[in-house]
């Protein structure tokens, strides 16, 4: 029981049982299995796929949508609040180490791996005699010719783009507190429709780099941490997007006030997290 000024918080909230726990459970088996089955080529695989990322996506409007009645009904107090608070945290701080470890492999390639090897002569000469010590372009034994992404172009274009829902994001958010219904669903509209394309951008970017850059994962050190590292950000925008979107579905149902709106909040951390990522991501990849 939490106790600040005098005051109990008498809204300590015990969940029901619930059957989501389980039903994550079994979709996260038929995946697991859909998986392991199409790897190798048997047909079933495909359907157990499917059939787990449909359960999936069941449990995750469920398992939400019970989140959101009980917010709704004000069935949450103070000490809610901090576990969700706490919960979020720490969901980015692992997202955080997440994309440390994939910088971690590129700081390490370019910083000690290729000077290595144009450092030692006679490995060089052994193993690959053609090989030059200038990232990005390193070249290997069976490694096709590529070209790398610049920074301008469509990688600034996006970066523009991030940057600018991050301030409309902010103007909603700003709005909310103000009360300001119609600026709040007009601010997170605009922010999803530059998420949105965003990823339309980085998909012809993809398409470009692919067909006429020749920069696929096959190459080489440049070419893997090129599309491990835009790839998972991709997706945290995909992901980031849908929840922003959710969180427009919910405005227009009534939902938040300025006094209470932890799940709105939410989403404007974890998209900001995104926009930091993006700018290391930008500097680090396509600029140096």
């Amino acid at each position: 029981m939490n106790v600040e000024n005098g005051v109990h918080d008498a809204h300590y909230f015990v969940p029901s049982p619930s059957r989501w726990p389980v039903v994550g459970a079994v979709a996260l088996f038929f995946i697991g299995l859909g998986a392991a089955l199409s790897l190798n080529q048997v047909s079933f695989g495909t359907w157990s796929l499917l059939l787990g990322l449909a359960i999936l996506i069941w449990m995750l409007f469920g398992w939400f949508g019970d989140v959101v009645k009980e917010s709704t009904a004000q069935q949450y107090g103070q000490q809610v609040d901090y576990s969700f608070r706490w919960g979020m945290s720490w969901f980015i701080f692992s997202e955080v180490m997440f994309f440390a470890a994939f910088f971690g492999a590129l700081f390490y390639t370019r910083v000690i791996s290729v000077p290595e090897l144009g450092f030692f002569s006679d490995t060089q000469s052994l193993l690959w005699p053609a090989f030059k010590a200038d990232w990005p372009m390193a070249t290997g034994p069976k490694i096709a010719a590529y070209h790398v992404m610049g920074a301008m172009g469509l990688p600034a274009l996006n970066t523009g783009i991030l940057l600018t829902s991050g301030l409309t994001l902010t103007w909603a958010h700003w709005a909310l507190m103000q009360n300001k219904r119609q600026q709040l669903s007009l601010g997170l509209g605009i922010t999803i429709l530059l998420g949105s394309l965003f990823l339309c951008l980085q998909a012809y970017e993809y398409r470009h780099a692919w067909n006429e850059l020749h920069l696929t994962l096959a190459s080489g050190a440049y070419g893997a941490t090129f599309y491990m590292l835009t790839g998972f950000h991709g997706m945290h925008v995909l992901v980031g997007t849908i929840i922003l979107a959710v969180m427009w579905f919910r405005v227009q149902k009534g939902h938040f006030t300025p006094q209470a709106h932890f799940g709105f909040e939410a989403a404007i951390w974890y998209w900001h997290f995104v926009d930091v990522v993006w700018l290391l991501l930008f500097i680090l990849v396509y600029w140096l």
